[in-house]
């Protein structure tokens, strides 16, 4: 099986993107990044979904909260109960997509792997820049002008974007089929120190509308309010 690359946060999408790899054939390896979130709790699950998934999983870490400028990388508090889509918001982490993608890049040139996944959805997520069809494609072109593999070697990659123009619910209930353990995942901004869900920043919200939509008991756990 060929190797590939899946960026991957422990999250909804990131497990059903490792799952979709899978589909496709391939031998997925996942790449967590510990950026300095807040939300570090994800690197929690990330461990325990690929663990159940039984793929290969690498950690690397650089701090993002040297930069700032985003409730998840600062002293800023995570919006709870905002209206969703009404442009970018605070949890925006300024080039976050970007720089991941790019470590991605790498580890996935290392593999001699040609094709990265990532789980960016245009339809039901906060705003992000880098979540759109836009971005996917600018970074492919990136990609194969700026490594070795694809100037001398003849390698052509890939970001596949498997969830891009599929709502919440559609995720889950592809996830579903494919076996993903969502009661393993983390989604959560703003979680406690137990890693419990606050069931109201945007990521939350999200999440439970989308059990909700697809019919799927929800299996987060939320702190009490």
């Amino acid at each position: 099986m060929r190797a590939a690359v899946v960026l991957f946060s422990g999250g909804l999408d990131s497990s059903t993107c490792l799952a979709i790899a899978r589909e496709d054939g391939f031998a997925p390896h996942a790449l967590a990044v510990r950026y300095g979130q807040r939300h570090e709790h994800e690197l929690r699950a990330a461990e325990r979904v690929a663990a159940a998934l039984s793929a290969p999983l690498k950690i690397v870490s650089l701090d993002l909260r040297a930069i700032g400028g985003s409730a998840l990388t600062a002293d800023i508090d995570v919006p709870k109960d905002a209206p969703i889509g009404s442009g970018i918001p605070v949890t925006y982490v300024p080039a976050r997509n970007t720089v991941l993608l790019a470590l991605a890049l790498g580890y996935a040139e290392t593999l001699q792997a040609q094709d990265l996944y990532i789980g960016v959805n245009a339809i039901d997520y906060s705003g992000y820049p880098d979540c759109r069809p836009a971005f996917i494609e600018a970074f492919e072109n990136l990609a194969n002008v700026a490594t070795a593999a694809a100037v001398e070697g003849g390698a052509r990659y890939r970001i596949r974007a498997p969830l891009l123009t599929s709502s919440k619910a559609q995720i889950i209930q592809r996830g579903v089929r494919l076996g993903v353990p969502y009661g393993l995942t983390h989604s959560c901004y703003d979680p406690d120190a137990a890693g419990r869900a606050c069931g109201r920043c945007d990521s939350c919200r999200l999440r439970a509308q989308g059990f909700r939509d697809a019919g799927v008991s929800d299996p987060t756990v939320y702190f009490p309010r």
